[in-house]
């Protein structure tokens, strides 16, 4: 009987180690981040990397904000440190690069970027690296036969010669989303161009429309994207009233009849009550 006891005492106890054990390791263990990274260079413009941070917490798929990034450019075996940058409340961040020299290519001219997070007291660190190799866009308009033309060529500046079977995007730049020119994609050829007819009617702010030609995240180049400014669009008659007096303007722009004729109204009205009280008074003292 002694030893069942015994035995019972050991057990509960065993058990109560292993439920702590097993309760401390599951708090400690921390959740995994996802980093998903994107090569962005605008022609004569910025280069940067689009960074976005999520989790899996409580089979929840979460947006990971104000979390430190920090960005290298991984040349052989040798880790060069560009910046840092932080999360937003999106799980966003964008970092930003001066020009195409500030990180440098491997031996084979290909570009290795690595965002790396160092992991805090809730997420365990992550890493993603994405490589990318120089590409250009070389874009104008043209106009033949009194039609206007987009004419674009992908050039692969690591061994200077044109990108065939590549698959190019057209479209005007608008205020929440790009209005698509043409195809919705335009396979270069052997020159490595495109050729897109534009439609007549565009509308656009004193005529100017500017053209977006796009190569979109491409597994060797990234994204690649060169802008074209053109006066060829309808110019936009301006209909807007905000400076004019209407019905549905603040009350400083209030029309000025609404502004008259009822103050004209109650003047009258006062004037009629203050004549009738000024008989009562004569009647009163007569």
């Amino acid at each position: 009987m002694k030893n069942k006891f015994i035995a019972h005492q050991i057990f509960l106890v065993v058990l109560s180690v292993f439920l702590c054990t097993s309760s401390f390791a599951q708090k400690a263990k921390k959740d995994k981040i996802r980093l998903k990274a994107e090569y962005v260079k605008i022609m004569n413009a910025e280069i940067y990397f689009d960074i976005k941070a999520t989790a899996k917490v409580d089979n929840q798929n979460i947006d990971v904000s104000n979390i430190d990034l920090t960005i290298y450019n991984i040349v052989g075996d040798d880790q060069i440190e560009l910046g840092k940058t932080k999360t937003n409340m999106n799980g966003e961040s964008r970092f930003t690069l001066k020009d195409i020299n500030a990180i440098k290519p491997d031996s084979t001219n290909i570009y290795n970027i690595e965002v790396s997070f160092d992991g805090n007291d809730s997420f365990s660190r992550a890493s993603k690296s994405i490589s990318f190799k120089n590409a250009n866009i070389e874009a104008k308009l043209i106009t033949k036969d009194s039609i206007n033309y987009i004419t674009a060529t992908l050039i692969d500046k690591s061994t200077d010669s044109v990108v065939s079977d590549a698959l190019l995007r057209v479209q005007v730049q608008r205020l929440f989303r790009p209005l698509r020119i043409g195809e919705e994609f335009n396979s270069t050829d052997e020159t490595g161009t495109i050729i897109v007819p534009i439609e007549e009617g565009i509308p656009g702010v004193d005529g100017k429309l500017t053209f977006e030609v796009v190569l979109k995240d491409s597994d060797d180049f990234g994204t690649v994207k060169a802008l074209v400014n053109a006066p060829i669009g309808v110019p936009i008659v301006d209909e807007s009233t905000f400076d004019e007096r209407t019905m549905w303007s603040p009350r400083n722009k209030t029309p000025l009849f609404l502004l008259i004729f009822p103050n004209l109204i109650i003047l009258g009205i006062w004037g009629i009550i203050i004549y009738l009280i000024l008989n009562l008074i004569k009647l009163k003292k007569s």
